[in-house]
């Protein structure tokens, strides 16, 4: 029996609770741990990572350019990565940031969404630059084998702001019709208290200025939350930043646990997961 991605999320949550670790091999970072800045370094700071994340956190988030810049080398790293997650039960959202049309996204969606792909995660991050309901078919694509998707919304990059704030010709932003969206779909379409398909908002942006209704939605609409840690926002300022929409939130950081290094990193991981499990109690 196929379980939605918005139960096995909920339960990643109840189990862990919400922080995400994201698996980011810059080349900084791996000169840092002792790696050389190639597909293998790559692949043993994912692995370590991976292995740091087992038992303590629920979510990893690979970031997949820093793994593509390898080529070929770099896929059969991120696939060993990849493996690993999946072998621990870490609930896995590949950072790709894809955006198509018709069967150009299918295909993408076949490469990161198929259970058996080499690629298989449990989510991916949709550009939707070319529409929302471009993006509908992968939407069923994605729930029909258990697996969700997080459509940018309002990102913290200062350059994607004057575009996501822009208004449109029925009065409201683009950051607000995408969410909007993206919640009328899973109205229609999600079975459980938590649906499939979320959104990315970022925790340092003031979401009100975007646009972006925090009133509840139902069923939950998971909220991929980078910002956190490294870039500044604090954790337990998060049900201030989100509002009603708190309850989906998770909590996305990297570098801030990444640069604790190979042999600190399990134990800041650790300690990062119950701070931010005591912020949303």
């Amino acid at each position: 029996m196929t379980v939605a991605f918005g139960e096995r999320l909920a339960s990643a949550r109840d189990a862990y609770g919400r922080l995400c670790l994201g698996i980011d091999p810059h080349a900084h970072l791996l000169a840092s741990w002792g790696l050389d800045d190639t597909a293998g370094g790559a692949r043993e700071f994912g692995l370590r990572a991976v292995d740091a994340a087992a038992g303590t956190v629920g979510i990893v988030k690979p970031q997949v350019a820093f793994f593509e810049r390898f080529g070929s080398a770099g896929y059969a790293a991120l696939e060993d990565v990849l493996a690993a997650a999946r072998a621990a039960s870490l609930l896995i959202i590949a950072d790709v940031k894809r955006g198509e049309i018709g069967s150009s996204m299918l295909g993408y969606a076949s490469a990161w969404l198929t259970p058996g792909s080499p690629l298989e995660a449990d989510a991916v991050t949709l550009n939707p630059y070319l529409g929302v309901g471009a993006l509908d078919e992968t939407f069923s694509a994605a729930s029909r084998v258990g697996k969700g998707a997080f459509v940018l919304a309002a990102t913290s990059n200062p350059e994607a702001a004057a575009l996501q704030r822009a208004v449109m010709a029925h009065g409201g932003t683009v950051a607000h019709d995408i969410t909007s969206q993206v919640a009328s779909w899973n109205s229609t379409h999600a079975e459980g208290a938590v649906a499939d398909i979320g959104i990315v908002a970022g925790a340092t942006l003031d979401l009100s200025s975007f646009g972006i209704d925090t009133r509840a939605r139902t069923p939950t609409l998971p909220v991929l939350a980078p910002g956190f840690g490294f870039q500044g926002a604090q954790v337990s300022d998060a049900t201030e930043i989100y509002g009603q929409l708190s309850p989906g939130v998770i909590v996305s950081e990297s570098r801030s646990i990444l640069s604790a290094g190979p042999d600190d990193i399990a134990r800041v991981a650790a300690q990062r997961a119950t701070e931010v499990r005591e912020s949303f109690v």
